[in-house]
């Protein structure tokens, strides 16, 4: 159990520190404005919301999003490079400790509650909505649907992201009179979808990871040829199901050692009895 509670706090220690530097332009919450320096033109490998008044960099998928709807059509190839490059070193490594709203909800997860759900019937397929929500929300709109001069709109941060809701638009809501006057339906479904978030995370491990976040769809495509991986010895593996009893994404570690829904906490392999489990740059 200290290895466990060790391994956990390692965890939260890098989540806090990364979510602290990627967000490190404090000034931003009091003047209620955006950063706008030159390392904006660089994306941070988690959903880091752009709008957010401390983020020094941006998000990747409003990025991708920004490419995909521009009026002079260009190919994402920088960001699609990124994410990549990312996703094939360490796949959702990056979920599991470098993004700020994995962070918020493992935090709320944390919060005492009499009943915890671990999954439940619907919950494997309900994880295919965020290739869905990936598809369209983040690919096809920004590309099909535009104004009269051909742009489009980053469709997934205004209807869905929460990160942005809670990073972005509350401080910055918060600190200008006049975005509060324009508060609109828009903004109430946000809140809204938000606080169903919020509240659905307090009994249910990352329930936006889950079924919404394109982000960890993408990461969780490229799991399997990721080089940071998750390896069991057969050998010295005693079939206990430890590893699968405290996975918080449900996973089964034994029969699918780098499932896409793997976050690469480490639970796993400081719960498991024989150490039979490795997690890292493995051969």
């Amino acid at each position: 159990m200290d290895k466990e509670k060790k391994s956990e706090r390692k965890r939260l220690t890098i989540q806090l520190l990364w979510t602290l530097i990627t967000n490190a332009f404090v000034v931003g919450f009091a003047r209620g404005a955006i950063y706008q320096g030159k390392l904006k033109s660089v994306c941070v490998p988690g959903l880091n919301c752009y709008s957010c008044p401390g983020a020094i960099a941006s998000c990747p998928i409003g990025a991708l999003q920004a490419v995909l709807g521009s009026y002079e059509f260009r190919l994402p190839l920088f960001v699609t490079g990124f994410l990549i490059l990312v996703g094939t070193i360490c796949g959702r490594f990056v979920c599991g400790f470098l993004c700020p709203f994995g962070l918020v909800q493992d935090l709320l997860y944390r919060i005492p509650f009499p009943k915890k759900w671990r999954t439940f019937p619907c919950d494997r397929p309900l994880r295919f909505l965020k290739f869905l929500v990936l598809a369209v929300f983040v690919v096809a709109l920004p590309l099909l649907v535009t104004d009269l001069i051909g742009q489009g709109y980053p469709w997934f941060c205004k209807l869905i992201c929460p990160s942005g809701t809670l990073m972005g638009g509350i401080p910055l809501v918060s600190a200008n009179e006049t975005l509060q006057q324009s508060i609109g339906a828009l903004f109430v479904w946000k809140m809204g979808l938000l606080l169903f978030l919020c509240l659905l995370g307090v009994v249910l491990c990352r329930p936006f990871c889950r079924y919404l976040c394109p982000l960890g769809a993408i990461y969780g495509l490229l799991q399997q040829a990721s080089f940071y991986r998750l390896s069991v010895d057969q050998d010295a593996c005693i079939s206990c199901g430890q590893c699968a009893r405290v996975c918080p994404m449900a996973c089964e570690p034994t029969k699918r050692p780098n499932d896409m829904e793997c976050i690469r906490c480490g639970r796993c392999k400081a719960a498991c009895p024989t150490e039979a489990i490795e997690i890292g740059f493995l051969k």
